[in-house]
């Protein structure tokens, strides 16, 4: 009898540590799961990261480039963008950049068609700065310029350092309305957005996206413009009417490499 009994406590002991041991070591499996399975809002940041395009696909773009930049695809090898005021202050800088880019390759491209077509006798684009005006001096021309310039990127430093300060009446000439200032970088009214595109800028990220894609393209198709003319001393046109002449052989390798058919 005394032997059952004791089986029985040997059983009921081991039945319980067994269930137990089970227990522990079934809620041990279940933490583990739930660690390893992401939260919510984890899985939706993985998958808004998965969506958005970056500039190398499948590449995780830094924290300070969240998407919500126009034309924000990651890119910042640098980290210069680290420091938020820094990063505004590129956002303004790249547009300047852009919209110089996009009216010189339109001016350059214009002008180089003229003269090739001989409909007007222009000089090539890169010595236009040389030639002599009968109406004014050089000398004269640079001082205006430098005071027009000098006063436009004075005012928009100021915009920028102070939001909205410019659209305040006596600031422009009386023209403040003439411009209204939607947000700093973009300028509006008649004079500057007289199509009446995209008046709330707030929610105009397509026609930001496609301003700042179409200045990029243009920064580097003006790169390509100084590296042609230093290469071949011609201008853009020149050098498509002399590739278009002989496809084959006359192209960028053979330019390089000093082969003249």
């Amino acid at each position: 009898m005394a032997v059952a009994m004791g089986k029985a406590v040997f059983l009921g002991r081991c039945s319980t540590s067994s269930l137990s041991n089970t227990a522990i070591f079934r809620g041990r499996n279940i933490n583990r799961f739930s660690a390893a399975r992401p939260r919510p809002a984890l899985r939706s940041s993985i998958a808004a990261r998965a969506q958005r395009p970056t500039w190398l696909p499948g590449l995780d773009p830094p924290p300070h480039l969240d998407g919500t930049l126009a034309g924000d695809f990651g890119f910042d090898p640098l980290g210069l963008g680290e420091d938020p005021q820094s990063l505004k202050w590129y956002v303004q800088a790249e547009l300047v950049h852009a919209r110089f880019a996009m009216a010189g390759v339109a001016g350059i491209l214009f002008t180089d068609l003229l003269r090739v077509t001989g409909i007007s006798n222009l000089p090539i684009w890169y010595e236009a700065g040389a030639v002599k005006f009968e109406f004014a001096s050089t000398e004269t021309l640079f001082i205006v310029q430098l005071f027009l310039m000098g006063f436009v990127e004075t005012k928009r430093y100021m915009d920028f350092t102070n939001p909205g300060s410019q659209a305040k009446e006596g600031t422009f000439f009386g023209l403040e309305a003439a411009l209204e200032g939607l947000e700093p970088g973009y300028p509006g009214g008649p004079l500057l957005n007289p199509l009446g595109l995209a008046k709330d800028i707030k929610n105009a990220h397509d026609w930001k996206l496609k301003e700042i894609k179409n200045g990029r393209l243009a920064m580097v198709a003006m790169l390509g413009i100084f590296v042609q003319a230093y290469v071949t001393h011609a201008g853009p046109i020149d050098n498509l009417v002399t590739h278009l002449s002989n496809p084959w052989h006359r192209t960028v390798i053979q330019i390089l490499s000093g082969v003249s058919p």
